[in-house]
């Protein structure tokens, strides 16, 4: 692997930092701020990596270096063996070193303002919500005065070709729409749909698209940040992103994927399914091409089978048909547009929107954590999509992320409990993953769990 050194100044994102700030981010202990901000760093730097291990990456490049240096015209990085595909000429490419300086931005603002703020409670369920619109905020991601137009799509990075190529298909139906996409930034439907986007916002002659990622410090190395995201938002732990995502969108497409696309449509269904959210309009579909049928045929079965009939209407499939896909979505902005304004609620950020804390509180997949699990039908049923929202993030870990795969390397595979016909559907559901290799982007995979019923 080629190497690269270099000295970056920022632009736009953080040109300026206190004493304290520098500090801190200097502190190169096990656990301190640097640790985060070097694995998210190498992982923009990264960009257009093949692997999916996020051990691979960190050990392949375990020379790398990154140092802040403060001068009297602010601050600027020293990279050392960086990702030579990083550069060009020599030159660091534009949008990589916008990635790099809002990762900059949003560890030291999480640092600082969320972790270290005394008046945030994040034990209470408003609090944490205030804490996601502040990371927005100041990431300048929430647009006031703008319509409802902004597509959430959700889907596998370990794709086929031609789901991939669907995907981009929607975007591009989208932008021809006027509609702007927010993906979790990695490859495959997450970059599908925001490069077919460009096309269409070219076309209508839109210069002002949106292509928003949103990411958090523990999956950004396996799923680093696509080319094409032009506001990048780097959230501390996966339950804030996901809420990010539900309170900016006004909409969610989701492609064929795996276990992530299982806990994201989880997390919506289980918020969506509370009763306080009833009458709230949040149009959902799913979709792919002719090829990806037996996929959601498999993933509405789990559904019905897990959460019931309730769940299933909350959603709609649509197979190999983009433009209708787009449509939906077009006709149901104008919904959620009428509703915000009836609840005096704004159109960047969705205030009115019930989200329990058993979604909100982060989830850390330890052994003992994972065979905790109350994967049980005595209790709401959005409490059990809460559960099992934890489940397949605690899988994803074990999959793709640097702690988790080592957990599962020292102590085994996580064991899931759960009642009889809850483990059936569930490992239905997985052995489908595993045969049509959603679970990883290259190599045989071993399961990172096992389900006892």
């Amino acid at each position: 692997m080629k190497r690269f050194s270099a000295s970056v100044n920022p632009e736009g994102s953080l040109e300026v930092l206190s004493q304290l700030e520098v500090k801190t981010l200097l502190d190169t202990s096990a656990r301190g701020v640097y640790r985060v901000f070097r694995s998210c760093a190498l992982a923009v730097l990264n960009t257009g990596s093949t692997t999916d291990d996020a051990r691979e990456i960190f050990e392949t490049y375990r020379d790398f270096g990154v140092n802040l240096q403060q001068h009297n015209k602010g601050v600027h990085l020293r990279l050392e063996n960086a990702p030579a595909d990083a550069f060009v000429d020599g030159k660091m490419i534009q949008g990589i070193r916008e990635h790099l300086f809002a990762v900059l931005r949003d560890i030291v603002y999480t640092h600082n303002e969320i972790h270290g703020n005394a008046a945030l409670d994040l034990e209470r369920s408003d609090h944490i919500t205030s804490a996601v619109f502040h990371i927005l905020r100041n990431a300048r991601v929430l647009k006031s005065g703008e319509e409802p137009n902004l597509v959430v799509c959700w889907g596998g990075h370990s794709i086929s070709r031609e789901e991939y190529d669907y995907s981009k298909e929607v975007g591009y139906q989208l932008g021809l729409r006027g509609l702007d996409v927010c993906t979790g930034c990695g490859a495959g439907a997450m970059k599908g749909p925001m490069k077919g986007a460009t096309i269409g916002h070219a076309k209508q002659r839109i210069t002002s698209g949106r292509y928003v990622g949103l990411t958090e410090p523990g999956i950004i190395a396996s799923e680093a940040p696509n080319p094409i995201v032009n506001e990048l938002v780097i959230l501390p732990d996966i339950e804030k992103r996901l809420e990010a995502f539900v309170r900016i969108g006004h909409g969610v497409v989701i492609f064929p994927g795996g276990v992530g696309t299982t806990e994201e449509l989880l997390y919506l269904l289980g918020i969506l399914l509370h009763t306080d959210n009833a009458d709230h309009p949040f149009p959902l579909i799913l979709t792919g091409p002719a090829a990806s049928a037996g996929y959601f045929e498999a993933f509405d079965r789990y559904v019905q089978s897990t959460l019931g009939e309730a769940a299933q209407r909350l959603y709609e499939i649509v197979i190999d048909d983009p433009g209708e896909v787009a449509r939906h979505m077009r006709e149901a902005m104008e919904t959620v547009r009428a509703f915000r304004c009836d609840g005096k609620d704004a159109f960047y950020f969705n205030w009115q929107l019930r989200i329990d804390e058993a979604f909100q509180r982060p989830f850390i997949p330890t052994h003992d954590a994972m065979a905790a699990l109350s994967l049980t039908r005595d209790q709401p049923v959005h409490r059990l999509a809460a559960d099992l929202r934890r489940a397949f993030s605690g899988i994803v870990a074990g999959n793709v992320k640097e702690d988790g795969l080592r957990a599962v390397e020292e102590k085994g595979p996580f064991q899931i409990h759960a009642e009889p016909d809850l483990v059936a559907a569930t490992d239905d559901l997985l052995q489908g993953f595993v045969a049509q290799r959603r679970m990883k982007l290259k190599g045989e995979y071993t399961p990172c769990y096992r389900l006892v019923s």
